[in-house]
């Protein structure tokens, strides 16, 4: 009964509420056109060098997300005579026809695999002693940006980027961080998107948890997270108030807590960017969360081209 009260009313009206914030139906049509185009595309990119020396830039990624990836390194390189090392991270559905591909439009670039990754975590946060990590990493790739990231060894801090972004002019600020990382990075957001009360969220963090903290560009050290504080939270968070899309976001914000961070600047690291700013490539980044993925989609990748 039910599954077919969501077929019936829910999923429609649903739908039909998307539609209306893109616009209507045609005009939602027509970004996912342009979603579809910047994906077909984005085998034209030119092969983009990931340098063994290079600052190294890590990305959650997969089949659905990389031809984003792709465009967002492209910016990245034709803003800044910078070398980068790019590690992309298997979000579970990388095959042998995309690790393929990476290698021919991302020569050098690493590609940690789901085998990989599944080592790290048995030697990092195994199942027996982290199940509500597991039981989230089953359901919500998100929280990979924290369990499958920060559990590869090597560098001590990383800088984790969003794939749904493009850089219009140097990010100084990132570069200047990646080479004397002592401090997590965040951007900031335009709307407070933690989907956990403050008070609930600073009671287990145990400090002041700073608003408006987004996680497109996020840095922290590895080494320091505590995973047992993790795990408790994760399950306790959910216990009181339920699930969140922004867990990820959350547990990020928890974990810098009042810390003293790299605050990138609203004004030119911008989420959610208007159709003015995007048009005019405002500021240094855009991370097209929201309503600005219309513009993302339908015209700003084709500068890239």
């Amino acid at each position: 009964m039910q599954s077919l009260i969501n077929f019936l009313y829910r999923n429609p009206r649903s739908q039909l509420q998307k539609f209306r914030r893109f616009g209507g139906y045609f005009n939602y049509r027509s970004m996912m056109h342009g979603r579809r185009e910047m994906e077909k595309r984005s085998v034209e990119l030119p092969p983009v060098i990931s340098h063994a020396d290079g600052l190294p830039v890590y990305f959650l990624t997969g089949k659905n997300y990389l031809y984003q990836t792709l465009y967002c390194i492209q910016s990245l390189i034709k803003t800044s005579a910078v070398q980068f090392k790019f590690i992309l991270v298997d979000d579970g559905s990388f095959t042998t026809t995309l690790i393929e591909r990476v290698a021919k439009q991302l020569p050098g670039a690493q590609v940690i695999t789901a085998e990989q990754i599944n080592k790290n975590l048995q030697n990092v946060l195994p199942e027996t002693r982290y199940p509500h990590l597991h039981k989230k990493r089953a359901v919500y790739p998100h929280i990979k940006k924290l369990t499958d990231v920060h559990t590869i060894p090597g560098d001590a801090w990383k800088l984790v980027l969003d794939s749904d972004m493009l850089f219009w002019h140097e990010p100084t600020e990132i570069i200047t961080w990646l080479n004397d990382s002592q401090r997590p990075l965040h951007m900031v957001d335009c709307t407070e998107a933690y989907g956990y009360s403050q008070h609930l969220m600073e009671q287990l963090a145990g400090s002041a948890v700073k608003p408006l903290l987004n996680v497109g560009a996020i840095g922290l050290k590895s080494e320091a997270i505590d995973w047992d504080k993790l795990e408790k939270w994760v399950k306790t968070l959910e216990e009181q108030e339920g699930t969140s899309y922004y867990l990820e976001q959350a547990l990020s914000a928890m974990l810098i807590g009042n810390t003293d961070a790299l605050v990138l600047k609203a004004e030119d690291y911008i989420v959610n960017p208007g159709a003015d700013q995007i048009k005019s490539k405002t500021g240094t980044l855009h991370h097209y969360v929201d309503l600005s993925k219309e513009n993302y989609f339908k015209q700003a990748w084709k500068h890239f081209l």
